[in-house]
């Protein structure tokens, strides 16, 4: 397999690459890394003092660079490896002849291209932080432009660990789960799912919407950090007095029920759902009814018979009422449901009911989830009946 992670300078394409690279056991090959030490080592000899990176310079470097990171890449093919490529891919990503020279030293297959979407304010932001001289002369595409040739959109604003489990959901990669979980020997009378973050892909949404409730009230710093998975209530009453906080909970309400934008059903949700019937199956989220019921029909899956939100009880995640309260509408025992989650703060309170827990890694890294098992995404799962009634969890076989 053949990665090409591409961006402009300050998308995070450098990180997001060395943990592709780990996670699909591949060589890096990084533009800078392999191109920069020599041409610094050059300096000044390169013409008169200019930088390498200076556009009077740029149509003899250019080509220079990305034909070493071709003939790496082609080491790496010969060698029956598989690679993580890093670099801006400017002209290559509009097709034409730069595309077919890497599509050759790939070995004759079309990589897989993961553009890093970023906004200008976050690129700004980023080169400021590093501060390397070779940003100061960065030529950026216009912001319309998009790549001509298929790839995968990962937005620059997610942590590294979404970015890469974007990645390998849409891949079809996940880790190996261990045949032997207890989670697989286990009948099961209904699954309840969380949804953000395990049905449904709404980061970007939610993040724009948080960012844009801290500009307007003046907030410094990420609002969501800690927060994810536990409800906004919660998380604005931490972050306001008390005199604000329903104000500016009503105002981040709004905006979220409002951005659909990029809010998708996660690999494998829709399957895993719909193959259950509705007495064996509910939604517990953290969210309101008017932004579960607006995100489930933006990402196109149905709205099951049993939807538990954060109107419906007094105390949310991490407390056990939600989980719980979702299992007295089912009529069934908390202890024979497994809980789908991809929160801290959902896991635990599923604990607290008495419910099996399978966690979905992506929106936090796997050391951060306590449960029976841990997936990459939905994909990895299937339901299959059980003797004597309900239904058992297996690994799902892909192709």
């Amino acid at each position: 397999m053949i990665i090409v992670v591409a961006g402009a300078a300050g998308s995070g394409k450098s990180t997001l690459g060395l943990e592709l690279a780990r996670a699909f056991d591949a060589a890096l090959l990084d533009l800078d890394t392999l191109t920069n030490p020599l041409l610094e080592g050059l300096g000044a000899s390169l013409a008169d003092g200019a930088h390498w990176n200076d556009p009077a310079l740029r149509p003899t470097i250019r080509p220079a660079r990305y034909a070493v990171l071709r003939a790496a890449l082609a080491d790496q093919v010969r060698a029956g490896a598989d690679a993580v490529l890093v670099a801006p891919f400017t002209a290559e990503l509009q097709g034409g002849e730069e595309w077919r020279l890497l599509v050759t030293a790939a070995g004759g297959d079309a990589p897989h291209v993961v553009w890093l979407q970023a906004s200008a304010d976050l690129l700004a932001e980023r080169r400021r932080l590093r501060g390397a001289d070779r940003d100061v002369h960065v030529v950026d595409p216009p912001a319309s432009a998009v790549p001509a040739v298929p790839h995968l959109v990962v937005d620059a604003s997610l942590s590294t660990a979404q970015q890469v489990t974007s990645v390998r959901r849409r891949l079809g990669g996940g880790r190996e789960l261990p045949a032997d979980s207890p989670v697989f020997g286990r009948t099961f009378d209904a699954a309840l799912f969380d949804l953000d973050g395990t049905l449904i892909d709404s980061t970007p949404s939610v993040i724009r919407s948080w960012a844009q409730m801290a500009r307007e009230y003046g907030l410094e710093g990420d609002p969501l950090a800690g927060g994810h998975g536990r409800p906004a209530a919660q998380v604005v009453g931490s972050l306001f007095p008390e005199h604000q906080a329903a104000e500016a909970l009503a105002r981040v309400t709004a905006l979220e029920a409002a951005d659909l934008d990029d809010v998708i059903a996660l690999d494998g949700a829709a399957s895993l759902l719909g193959s259950l019937p509705d007495e064996a199956r509910a939604i517990v989220t953290s969210g309101t009814h008017v932004i579960a019921t607006s995100r489930l029909a933006a990402a196109g899956l149905a709205e099951p018979a049993v939807l538990v939100t954060f109107d419906d009880v007094t105390h949310g995640k991490p407390h056990p009422e939600p989980f719980l309260l979702a299992a007295s509408r089912l009529g069934v025992d908390p202890a024979r449901c497994v809980v789908l989650e991809d929160a801290p703060a959902g896991l635990a309170a599923a604990k607290a009911a008495g419910c099996t827990t399978v966690a979905i890694a992506g929106t936090h890294a796997s050391h951060e989830l306590d449960a029976d098992l841990t997936v990459d995404g939905l994909f990895q799962l299937r339901a299959e009946p059980a003797p004597g009634g309900g239904f058992r969890l297996v690994p799902a076989l892909r192709a």
